[in-house]
């Protein structure tokens, strides 16, 4: 669990200096003259077109050894994004940061969590998963924390953003420091012919068939983040306030998500995959009748424990009912159909909040987690009732 531990550190500082930052760059959009559905079509097309590498990332983690190294590769871009960002005094600036940082998560993130399944092994996989999850939100929390006190001293204006930015450089360098602790296994493998992917899509267990189609519908209207900040700013929170907010929800993941990761190695994945899909559900409804500030703070918490819910339990159960020889492309694959859809997610969520209202973005978003929720549920039930074990080994 070693490896586990150094990665989650990666995670941990890349995480505290992009979620410095994070909170802010709606915000910083918004003074530079964005609307709503420009700063959803921003986040929308930046996470998309990084997730179409994740899966073609996860085929190339499938076929070499050297994981290590090309999830490094995929790190060095979350420095490069602080240094463009600084220098960016237009959205068109803005979005080329956003896009050089989605592009480096497209690389990464398959190769490190194929690096966490190595390092964790089976029975503890969701805890290797909710490890790894509880230091990266940790990070988030302390970036966001961090950032709370730097704004209260540089002020809530451009000037103020920008320092951030440039502070923000400083934990990127640490987080690829990291990389020297982590050892990659070397393990012999049978040299074959292998078929492109995408033709042996149709032997793919069901179970993880029915669970790509559901990881898209929800994502449809699972919109960005920034959304709820921006709610949070409608109400009447200042930048530092929904700072403080994004802190909070992120502690609340950190805190839970390893049990959360640990539970669902006990209890089976697929059960806290629906209850989280409720739950989310829950904090949607939430957000769309919000009137008051405890409100807010109130649905930040839940939303946190939505998180830690899913983090750990979605690629653990991925990984579960994955072949051995395609679990890095499988997890790729679920990554690449949940950015795909977050670009028409994101852009309904902008129309949505802009032409009709902000209550409309999110009562969308709950209406497609129940409706996830309840047909990973009810294409659970016959396998259940054939005897089947809840994490689906």
């Amino acid at each position: 669990m070693l490896n586990v531990l150094f990665l989650g550190l990666v995670s941990f500082f890349i995480d505290l200096s992009t979620h410095m930052i994070y909170p802010l760059v709606p915000l910083f959009l918004v003074s530079l003259g964005a609307t709503p559905i420009l700063i959803g079509t921003i986040e929308g097309v930046a996470e998309s077109a990084a997730s179409l590498l994740k899966v073609f990332s996860g085929h190339i983690t499938d076929r070499i050894q050297r994981k290590k190294w090309l999830a490094f590769a995929g790190y060095v871009p979350a420095l490069v994004y602080k240094i463009v960002l600084l220098v960016a005094t237009t959205w068109v600036g803005v979005f080329a940061a956003k896009m050089i940082d989605r592009i480096g998560k497209g690389i990464r993130t398959t190769p490190r969590d194929v690096l966490i399944a190595e390092s964790g092994g089976k029975k503890k996989l969701g805890g290797a998963f909710g490890l790894h999850k509880m230091l990266d939100m940790l990070g988030v929390g302390a970036g966001i924390l961090l950032a709370f006190f730097i704004m209260r001293s540089v002020g809530e204006d451009f000037d103020g953003f920008r320092r951030i930015f440039a502070i923000a450089i400083i934990p990127s360098v640490l987080g690829l420091a990291m990389f020297a602790f982590i050892r990659e296994k070397k393990e012999p493998r049978e040299i074959k012919t292998r078929e492109p992917f995408w033709q042996n899509i149709r032997q793919i267990d069901g179970r993880l068939k029915l669970y790509l189609v559901v990881v898209f519908l929800f994502t449809l209207g699972n919109s960005s983040n920034v959304f709820l900040l921006l709610r949070a700013q409608n109400i009447g929170f200042t930048a530092s306030g929904v700072i403080l907010l994004y802190f909070l929800y992120s502690i609340t993941t950190s805190l839970l998500a390893l049990p959360m990761g640990k539970l669902s190695d006990r209890i089976g994945r697929r059960g806290l995959l629906v209850c989280g899909y409720f739950l989310f559900a829950l904090c949607y409804i939430g957000f769309a009748f919000v009137t008051q500030r405890w409100m807010v703070v109130a649905v930040f918490v839940l939303y946190g424990m939505y998180t830690a819910f899913i983090s750990g339990a979605e690629k653990a159960y991925v990984v579960d009912i994955a072949p051995p020889e395609l679990k890095g492309t499988m997890l790729g694959l679920q990554a690449t159909i949940a950015g795909v859809a977050l670009l028409p997610a994101s852009i309904i969520a902008g129309v949505l909040w802009e032409r009709i209202d902000p209550a409309a973005t999110f009562i969308f978003g709950a209406s497609m987690a129940l409706f996830a929720g309840i047909i990973l549920f009810a294409g659970a039930l016959p396998l259940w009732k054939k005897g089947e074990k809840p994490n689906g080994k």
